[in-house]
């Protein structure tokens, strides 16, 4: 029962990987391939990883495969958003279908300091 249960995590984690190469090959920007690629090489790789924890049920493997799959999925958002924030502020191009830019007009690329809609005063603050 246990050999099925590994052989479903790491053929489900190669197949998300290899989805993930796929839409990189696909997406026809920038921004969609960040997406793309973050979000399934990350269960991809975390799935790998812990049928491998399964397979070796060994402590120090387990806990090593439980601290790659945490620093992972920790890391690989924040570094595709930075990625993203940097190609937004040189200005590469957005798919032509895109249809809105929702930081158009409130990114001030000198103080890199984001607006909102609305002014701090206008605010509504959840009553306690």
């Amino acid at each position: 029962m246990i050999n099925i249960l590994i052989a479903f995590c790491i053929g489900i984690g190669a197949i998300a990987i290899l989805l993930a190469s796929i839409g990189l090959l696909r997406m026809p920007d920038l921004y969609l391939r960040l997406s793309v690629t973050t979000k399934a090489a990350t269960l991809g790789v975390g799935l790998i990883l812990a049928g491998g924890a399964l397979y070796f049920q060994d402590v120090g493997v387990t806990s090593r495969a439980l601290a790659i799959i945490f620093f992972i999925t920790l890391t690989a958002p924040v570094s595709a958003q930075l990625i993203g924030r940097v190609a937004y502020l040189i200005k590469v191009k957005m798919w032509k279908h895109t249809i809105t830019d929702e930081l158009a007009g409130r990114y001030d690329s000198e103080s890199h300091a984001l607006e909102s809609d609305l002014k701090p005063d206008e605010v509504e603050l959840p009553q306690r």
